[in-house]
């Protein structure tokens, strides 16, 4: 028997865990009922998911409200680790709220009277890693643990979660660390412009759109195209600004760049949508087909594409998903899907990659380009799929893609795929719950 808070951390962080938090367990909250995680997708900025789905089949259409994102999921003891395979979230976007299922289901070795009760005073603790898993450990209202909780004067709460360090008593200072990495880097001045190779080397990098790479480097994050958080759980973006002195960013924000997952442009390619929906450069570039343009939700038919951006299975009245098979459509006059983005990809990105963002102002000078990094900050936390959709609605965040074709005349033309989200730096505070203006010389 683990009786100890601090033993049962350790043995999470012996098995990989980094990161610690316990749940208050309800009545309702059990193996019959599920385990309510939140009354909005923030669960999901703390929780690693895998594929997320809606269901399919001859009984798909009663439950098209909802959809399920998949777990790998343990429980943890002094025996071992058992796994729970058809552990998994459920998403309920009509109310919204999220859920634990599934936790009990074919796994030996669960804590299933624990779980299965209704007592009072039960709690789950869960740790995660950097890998995707879940350590799961659950006690009664009798055990030493559960105490051992209560005892945490102030603890942090995030969303229904209790946030645990390795000696659940204090918080970890990823916050600090993040600044103290940042004020390092202001403190340089100015920095050639690079970025990360394979081998972790800074190679010197010529493009125009060096600063977020530059940055990159110096925290030594790696250019990826990966969803998730770029340094101790903070997502990193640099924005360019003529001076520190208003720190007045001179480009919008780019919150996602997905390819669409159906549509024409998945169904028959990006070369088939481009000749279809593109036109010819606008520079006189020859052999050349664009696909450009703002596209907001409401706004009419691109003159130049003849296509809109329409939200498909939203509730524009409520502002909820009513259907999760559907999602963001680039839509033809007949309302055919030139382009689909679907609700469970976009979801993915969302809430794992902007659950905490800092915003770092550059200016830039040369050649040779070099830059420097503002002392002020922004630190947006706090954030869920609905906010994004809601902004996405009323038109505050908007399509901006640059597709090309090249060669077109060709055997062999050659594509460039850019499909970005974005929104003005100054329309950020629509998206998170919380922001704040801070100095890395505090």
């Amino acid at each position: 028997m683990i009786d100890s808070l601090q033993t049962l951390l350790q043995l999470m962080a012996a098995n990989g865990a980094t990161k610690f938090y316990a749940k208050k367990l309800s009545p309702n909250d059990n193996s019959k009922n599920q385990v309510y995680l939140g009354g909005n997708y923030s669960a999901l900025n703390i929780l690693p998911f895998g594929k997320v789905e809606t269901d399919a089949g001859e009984n798909a259409g009663a439950k098209r409200d909802r959809a399920k994102a998949w777990l790998t999921f343990f429980w943890i003891d002094e025996h071992g680790m058992h796994e729970a395979p058809d552990a998994k979230l459920i998403l309920y976007p009509k109310y919204p709220e999220v859920r634990l299922s599934g936790f009990l289901k074919r796994s030996r070795g669960a804590p299933s009277v624990i779980m299965a009760s209704r007592n009072e005073g039960r709690v789950l603790f869960l740790g995660t890693t950097p890998d995707g898993r879940i350590l799961a450990h659950a006690v009664d209202c009798e055990s030493p643990l559960r105490r051992q909780l209560d005892a945490i004067g102030a603890p942090v709460q995030e969303g229904v979660f209790i946030e645990l360090t390795i000696d659940a008593h204090a918080v970890g200072d990823t916050r600090g660390q993040l600044l103290a990495a940042l004020r390092a880097i202001h403190e340089r001045s100015w920095i050639q412009s690079q970025r990360l190779g394979a081998a972790r080397i800074k190679l010197p990098y010529t493009a125009v759109n060096g600063g977020g790479y530059t940055l990159e480097a110096e925290l030594g994050i790696s250019p990826n195209g990966y969803s998730e958080p770029d340094y101790l759980g903070w997502e990193v973006k640099q924005y360019a600004v003529k001076d520190f002195i208003g720190n007045a960013a001179q480009n919008p924000v780019t919150l996602l760049t997905p390819e669409p997952t159906g549509g024409i442009y998945k169904d028959q390619g990006v070369e088939t949508f481009i000749r279809r929906f593109g036109y010819e450069d606008q520079r006189g570039r020859a052999d050349r087909l664009n696909f450009g343009g703002i596209y907001r939700i409401g706004g009419a038919a691109n003159s130049n594409t003849g296509v809109r951006l329409g939200l498909l299975g939203f509730d524009a009245e409520k502002q909820v998903i009513c259907d999760m098979s559907q999602g963001i459509a680039l839509l033809t006059d007949d309302d055919t899907p030139a382009a689909l983005w679907h609700f469970t990809g976009i979801l993915e990105h969302w809430n794992r990659k902007h659950a905490k963002t800092v915003y770092v102002p550059s200016v830039k000078r040369g050649p040779p380009i070099e830059y420097a990094f503002g002392n002020m900050l922004q630190l947006c936390m706090g954030t869920d799929f609905d906010m994004f959709l809601r902004a996405l609605a009323s038109g505050v965040v908007y399509y901006d893609p640059g597709l090309k074709l090249e060669d077109i005349h060709s055997a062999k033309p050659r594509s460039k795929r850019r499909s970005q989200f974005r929104v003005r730096h100054s329309d950020l505070q629509i998206l998170y719950h919380k922001i704040e203006e801070v100095s890395v010389m505090a």
